[in-house]
């Protein structure tokens, strides 16, 4: 790899691959990382009686996996995270796991969002406070949308009370999370010799 390719990388990869070591390796353990930070911030567990779905720090584990990580191994994190629970590993939210019920809605849309995020980041979307806002605001709404229709499915309710139910519980814990991660991935960046080219 040339010197202009490796420039070009840290220019426009993630936080990642700033991480040292064989590659294969470094990535293997940043998916389990992930995968393993998702699980234990399902268990900061509040149940809601606004919704079957509890409240948790997952979204935010989440959105800070796919930035952190890149759209591809932020996606096999969260694949490994919904593998390992669905066989057994008590990692979903109030210790749960296997397949089914309406929270399952909310583990699938965390590929998703986490390939979304961290694709967002590779372009430099992180960088900056603005822009981490902005693609941290639109992973919440992918989790949100795949959260709110797979409920509404299960449940065999309506678009209103699916709303109600996936989307209207979470406003304060959004706001927390993509408050925190837009000071904490520019600054990250900072530290890592980048530039922050909005505030």
């Amino acid at each position: 790899m040339t010197t202009a390719t490796v420039s070009s990388v840290l220019r426009h990869g993630v936080l990642a691959d700033r991480v040292p070591g064989p590659v294969p390796v470094r990535d293997s353990l940043l998916v389990i990382g992930g995968a393993a930070l998702t699980g234990l911030a399902a268990q900061v567990s509040v149940p809601t009686p606004l919704s079957p779905v509890s409240l948790t720090l997952q979204a935010l584990a989440v959105l800070l996996t796919g930035a952190a990580l890149g759209a591809a191994r932020g996606a096999a994190a969260m694949l490994l995270c919904l593998a390992a629970g669905t066989a057994g590993v008590p990692w979903f939210a109030g210790q749960g796991h296997g397949w089914g019920g309406p929270g399952v809605g909310c583990i699938v849309s965390f590929v998703l969002a986490a390939a979304f995020v961290g694709e967002l980041a590779r372009r430099g979307n992180d960088r900056g406070v603005l822009g981490t806002i902005g693609l941290m605001a639109l992973g919440d709404a992918v989790i949100h949308v795949v959260g709110a229709t797979w409920p509404a499915l299960d449940l065999h309710v309506g678009a209103d009370e699916a709303v109600a139910m996936g989307v209207t519980p979470f406003p304060v814990t959004d706001a927390f999370g993509i408050a925190l991660a837009a000071g904490v991935l520019p600054l990250t960046r900072r530290r890592t010799g980048e530039s922050d080219p909005d505030v």
